[in-house]
């Protein structure tokens, strides 16, 4: 069976500059690094902010955005002097023109206003406007911009014509804007009447870091994605986490300094997905050369996964094929010499597809995951959230009220209950 499921996971997406190498961005020297907007500066590129492709937004088959400018607003966990921007049209059936496209940071949290200062128009190979093929994605030139850790920067693109479906994030749990015309560098927001709560297109932000060494992804399903969490308030537990770092590293703690990125994509499994060319929801072992692997300097990942596989499962779920999917995840990691931590699966019983028998897999899986034998390391989720009375169920106050999801509280108590010394050191040897 582990067999089976390495062969599956050697499928990646194919995809202009995808799964780019982990090594290319260990100092500046790449060749965008040489334009004349952006030149050479000493840092690592992470990426500080990202978000996986999930599907074919509704609606948007025949006319995609045409004629409207769409301005995406993401929170970063990494800053930097220099970006560069990764554009997705995974999911279009033809080509999409992008005319004009910008980067800027955000006057506030909730506004589509920009500092006008930092207002930057991005280019792709010199030249303002870029082809993204049907299934393909573009990585931007690298322009010089000051993008603050624990801010919001607002990523902005216009397409003059009908391109369609459009490739999206279904939860960002973020306001984002939409303008009739192009308004892609207009500081002053006026433009963007229109709220979204989607990502479109954009699927990383990567800075040349003079904060941060490397980046930390996290793998993972709702419970990642943070699909119950208050829309605006970056209270994911990857957000979360991501802020106890920074506290503790300045604390003085022997900590590495990581950014922490968010992978998570709702309804995710490890072996199944939705059908399709490409499937939406793609299986974890699928989306992790893309959502993983083409990270910037990938250091850790983090895998938070296996609930739904035992949910959405024929019948009942094999433990034994789901800890082999793990296994297989795990491999994919260490042949690039990244780090890999597991968590536990946490407890769903007041969830209306709750039932003994998916409860006796859930604890197997746990058993496996705990035993020491799939990760370098491991969280114990279980653990934080549970009821210490049922422990089938969450604890008063993590539970968002469907009894699979968890609320603010719990996501934060998720993120407590990870150790950081659990992001110290590397992948095993290979012999």
């Amino acid at each position: 069976m582990l067999v089976a499921v390495l062969a599956v996971s050697s499928v990646i997406f194919v995809g202009v500059s995808a799964d780019r190498s982990r090594g290319r961005d260990t100092l500046a020297g790449t060749g965008a690094l040489d334009l004349p907007a952006a030149p050479a500066s000493a840092g690592t590129w992470v990426t500080a902010w990202t978000a996986s492709p999930g599907g074919a937004e509704p609606a948007t088959e025949t006319t995609g955005l045409a004629g409207r400018s769409v301005r995406n607003v993401v929170h970063t966990t990494a800053g930097g002097a220099r970006a560069r921007v990764t554009l997705s049209n995974l999911y279009g059936r033809s080509p999409l023109t992008l005319t004009h496209a910008s980067v800027a940071v955000a006057a506030g949290r909730d506004t589509a206003a920009a500092l006008p200062e930092t207002m930057r128009p991005l280019t792709f190979a010199g030249n303002p406007s870029v082809v993204v093929p049907a299934g393909g994605q573009v990585v931007s030139d690298v322009v010089r911009v000051r993008v603050p850790r624990d801010g919001h920067v607002l990523i902005s693109t216009y397409s003059p014509v009908p391109a369609g479906p459009v490739t999206f994030h279904k939860h960002a749990r973020q306001i984002s804007w939409v303008a009739e015309g192009e308004h892609t560098r207009d500081t002053t927001g006026a433009a963007y009447s229109g709220r979204s709560t989607v990502w479109r297109y954009v699927t990383a932000l990567d800075v040349l870091s003079d904060d941060s060494e490397g980046t930390v992804v996290v793998l993972g399903d709702s419970l990642t994605d943070g699909i119950t969490s208050t829309v605006g308030a970056d209270a994911r537990w990857p957000d979360v986490l991501s802020g106890r770092l920074r506290a503790a590293l300045a604390d003085g703690r022997n900590l590495p300094r990581y950014s922490v990125v968010n992978a998570g994509l709702s309804g995710n499994e490890i072996l199944a997905e939705r059908s399709g060319t490409p499937p939406e929801n793609p299986s974890a072992l699928r989306r992790f050369g893309r959502d993983v692997l083409g990270r910037a300097n990938v250091e850790v990942v983090v895998v938070a996964l296996g609930i739904n596989d035992i949910l959405r499962a024929p019948g009942t779920a094999d433990p034994e094929r789901i800890v082999g999917g793990l296994t297989a995840l795990v491999e994919r990691a260490h042949a690039r010499g990244i780090k890999a931590v597991g968590a536990t699966l946490m407890p769903f019983g007041g969830h209306r597809e709750y039932t003994d028998a998916r409860e006796d897999v859930r604890q197997r899986v746990n058993a496996a995951i705990r035993d020491g034998g799939v990760f370098d390391a491991v969280v114990d989720f279980d653990e934080a959230v549970r009821d210490g009375y049922d422990p089938r169920r969450f604890r008063a106050g993590y539970d968002s009220g469907d009894g699979l999801h968890p609320s603010d509280e719990g996501y934060a108590r998720m993120a407590e209950a990870f150790d950081l010394d659990a992001l110290k050191g590397g992948a095993p040897a290979r012999l």
